[in-house]
């Protein structure tokens, strides 16, 4: 399979199922939003390469999982309205990300203040990874007549982005600096 097929030369790019669009059509920005929230969490996991901690090695294995629900995610926003979706978003997805909220959330020092992003470069990058999930988000909204778990999804998603700075801060013991009021 070639790369490049110079079929989108001219601005137009193919939905599932060959729907010829404008590459700034919302649904376009919608998936390839989701394409960079998920390139964004890939970076966050290279900072963790070489860690070995157990609790680690289990954002890592989470987190793989997480990329392959987000790119179904990526491909439900590029499939046509009234076309079938080949591989459909559960409850249980959701509820998999809640549980790994919870699961983390609890070894976390309560929030007083608000956290500004930071911390070890993985915590940094999921900060980032989670701000680009909520464009993302705001993306797919605007789309409009889409999959409401893929809206849940995605808040859900923020959510654990956000818990998983955090934790990820906390176990490789990287200060979390907060908002400091004048």
């Amino acid at each position: 399979m070639k790369i490049y097929t110079k079929t989108g030369d001219k601005g137009m790019t193919s939905l599932v199922y060959g729907t010829r669009i404008p590459k700034n059509d919302l649904r376009v920005e919608a998936y390839g939003t989701c394409d960079e929230a998920n390139s964004t969490i890939g970076q966050a996991l290279s900072f963790l390469l070489n860690e070995q901690e157990a609790e680690i090695i289990e954002v890592r294995k989470a987190f793989h999982r997480i990329q392959t629900v987000l790119f179904h995610v990526g491909a439900e926003l590029a499939t046509p309205e009234g076309k079938e979706v080949k591989w459909k978003l559960t409850e249980g997805d959701i509820q998999d990300l809640e549980k790994i909220i919870d699961r983390w959330d609890q070894v976390l020092p309560p929030l007083k203040n608000f956290i500004l992003p930071g911390g070890h470069p993985a915590g940094a990058a999921f900060h980032a990874a989670r701000t680009v999930v909520r464009r993302a988000e705001r993306c797919a909204v605007a789309v409009g007549n889409v999959n409401p778990l893929v809206l849940s999804y995605l808040n859900r998603l923020s959510d654990l982005l956000f818990v998983a700075a955090r934790y990820v801060n906390t176990k490789l013991g990287a200060s979390e600096h907060t908002l400091h009021e004048n």
